[in-house]
């Protein structure tokens, strides 16, 4: 018994290793391939598709795990029972370091998977849209555009400001967090406040 769990936690970190380095190879380029995933892991073609049978069993694998990271980090800001705009900043900044990570997902949710990557995100769009309607509700939020598609604007900024390649430029956690807010209608001292009062 202690020689299967060892091979299958050995597996389970193989897997992890593959999901791992497939986000940094197709962050890179959307177009690589499954050798191109086996080679930086370090593994052989068949190895890969032991774990994923096909690129689309691997990229949505992929998106399952940052859906899953997402929500996660939507209930428990949520869970603060703060205003809308100051969830909103809490969950930005908790998503910041990931959204680099994940910026795959925007290139593939636009090409053949699309479909696919879009069903599996519906669970982080309609915490996003609740978020965004509640603070319309509260007045926190601006109505110019319906709840969705305005949380999808605000938020795709964000992800735009995080995966800029500009050289000599960073991206900033702290502009990407007022331009979105400002997008959602948030007043820009209003923004600048909800900012400094992060810990």
């Amino acid at each position: 018994m202690p020689a299967e769990s060892s091979r299958l936690r050995s597996m389970n970190e193989t897997r992890d290793r593959i999901l791992d380095v497939a986000l940094d190879v197709l962050g890179d380029n959307p177009d690589a391939g499954m050798g191109d995933i086996a080679t930086a892991a370090g593994v052989v073609r068949r190895t890969v598709y032991g774990h994923f049978p096909s690129r689309l069993d691997l990229i949505r694998t992929l998106t399952e795990r940052a859906v899953a990271e997402m929500t996660d980090v939507l209930a428990e800001v949520n869970a603060a029972a703060a205003e809308a705009d100051a969830t909103w900043v809490a969950f930005i900044a908790r998503i910041w370091p990931v959204t680099h990570r994940y910026r795959v997902l925007l290139a593939l949710r636009r090409g053949e998977y699309g479909e696919a990557i879009h069903s599996l995100l519906g669970p982080v769009d309609e915490l996003l849209a609740d978020l965004v309607r509640r603070g319309q509700d509260s007045s926190r939020f601006a109505r110019h555009l319906p709840a969705g598609t305005l949380s999808q604007v605000a938020y795709g900024a964000v992800f735009a400001i995080a995966t800029s390649d500009l050289p000599n430029e960073n991206p900033d956690p702290r502009a990407a967090t007022i331009t979105s807010l400002l997008m959602l209608g948030v007043p820009e001292t209003r923004a600048i406040a909800l900012l400094d009062d992060q810990p």
